[in-house]
């Protein structure tokens, strides 16, 4: 099967609408249905259920999608890491979301500057989310990651750090004052959706970056629970509260399966090295 068949699947399974496909694609409508069909019957299942006023997904469907992504992204992936090898000046890119090392780039960059395998490095933050798919489509060669949060399929990664949650409230909230609270006491209130969810799993606006959530919670629109590394940027504004029953947060360095870059090998070496000096951010309660 080819990559260009495989693009036309995701486009039509994406759309839901094969109109809308063939302009995305730039093609006609009639060879791309044909595409479709021929795509089914080589594989024997159907994938799409068509009716004269949808389009669904069977569930063949959904898991050819999936896989047709991971299809896509590897061959990107192959193309981007290969360009970046032939480059004159060699360069690793590192995918974080603000704040998402907690603070420990600042001490690994030092320490890897010091192996002699070590090359340029450029930082790439982005939102919250897009940092496993930067990984795996090739744009970057490291990326700081979060469990359970981030998928972690395909990638090697090594433990850096583990941290308590905290709840992230405006300064008057009515828990604001509390010690300590459960997840219980925070029944009723508005979550923020992150990228990714639906409206159904929480009831507060998106929120794609921290700066946009620590706003929304100031101004009460959302409260959020949250690593407790967001306590490095206090503000007068909100505050921080333990939550005792939420389960820990944890980051990792990811980098792809098989990877046999020595710089990428280096990088590790001294994150490893830095996150062995303590694995665990201690709470309040803990202090």
């Amino acid at each position: 099967m080819e990559t260009r068949e495989l693009a036309y699947f995701v486009a039509v399974a994406e759309e839901l609408h094969f109109g809308r496909a063939a302009r995305r694609l730039g093609m006609a409508q009639p060879p791309l249905s044909r595409a479709i069909q021929q795509i089914e019957r080589r594989m024997g299942v159907v994938l799409l259920e068509r009716t004269s006023r949808s389009v669904r997904l069977t569930p063949a469907g959904s898991v050819f999608l999936a896989e047709s992504h991971k299809a896509l992204d590897a061959v990107a992936a192959a193309v981007r890491r290969t360009q970046r090898a032939g480059r004159d000046v060699p360069r690793l890119m590192v995918a974080m979301k603000p704040d998402g090392d907690a603070g420990l780039l600042e001490r690994i960059m030092p320490l890897y500057r010091r192996d002699p395998d070590a090359v340029e490095v450029e930082v790439v933050v982005c939102g919250i989310g897009e940092q496993a798919r930067m990984l795996r489509d090739g744009r970057v060669d490291l990326a700081f990651l979060h469990a359970p949060h981030d998928d972690l399929g395909g990638f090697d990664t090594e433990l850096l750090l583990t941290q308590d949650q905290v709840a992230v409230l405006p300064r008057h909230h009515r828990l604001a004052e509390r010690a300590a609270l459960v997840l219980a006491d925070l029944d009723g209130e508005p979550f923020p959706r992150w990228p990714g969810t639906s409206a159904h799993e929480a009831s507060g606006p998106e929120v794609r970056d921290a700066g946009q959530l620590m706003q929304l919670v100031a101004l009460g629109q959302v409260v959020a629970v949250v690593p407790e590394s967001v306590r490095r940027h206090p503000r007068s504004d909100v505050v921080c509260v333990p939550v005792l029953d939420a389960p820990r947060s944890s980051i990792l360095l990811a980098w792809p399966e098989r990877t046999r870059s020595r710089a990428v090998a280096a990088f590790v070496r001294a994150s490893t090295e830095v996150a062995a000096g303590g694995r665990v951010i201690e709470t309040v309660a803990d202090r």
